[in-house]
C-alpha cells in the first residue's frame, strides 16, 4: 500500500526550461523570475536557478502538467510585455 501511495506522489519527471536575456535593457533575471512565476499556474512546483542573464526552471511533472503543457505556458508568458528581451534558449 505505502509503496503504491508513494509512486502516484512521486514526481513523472522534470522539465527544464532555459531562458535567456536577449537585450541589456530588459530587467536581470532576479526581476524576470518573479514575473514568470507569477505568470505560471500556481499549483506547478518549480525550481528556479536565477542568474543575471539566466534563469533555469525545473517543473515536477505531476498530475496534468507533461512537458509539452509546461513548454506551451512558458512560451505563453515569455509573449508577454513584462518578459519582453527575454526568450526560451534553443534545445536547452
Amino acid at each position: 500500500m505505502t509503496a503504491r501511495r508513494t509512486a502516484r506522489t512521486a514526481p513523472a519527471g522534470v522539465a527544464r526550461i532555459v531562458v535567456v536575456r536577449r537585450d541589456r535593457a530588459a530587467p536581470t533575471g532576479w526581476t524576470t523570475v518573479v514575473r514568470l512565476l507569477g505568470l505560471l499556474p500556481g499549483h506547478w512546483a518549480c525550481h528556479p536557478e536565477v542568474g543575471q542573464d539566466r534563469v533555469v526552471l525545473r517543473f515536477e511533472l505531476t498530475g496534468a502538467a507533461d512537458a509539452p503543457a509546461v513548454r506551451r505556458a512558458v512560451s505563453r508568458v515569455l509573449a508577454d510585455t513584462a518578459l519582453c528581451g527575454w526568450a526560451e534558449e534553443p534545445g536547452a
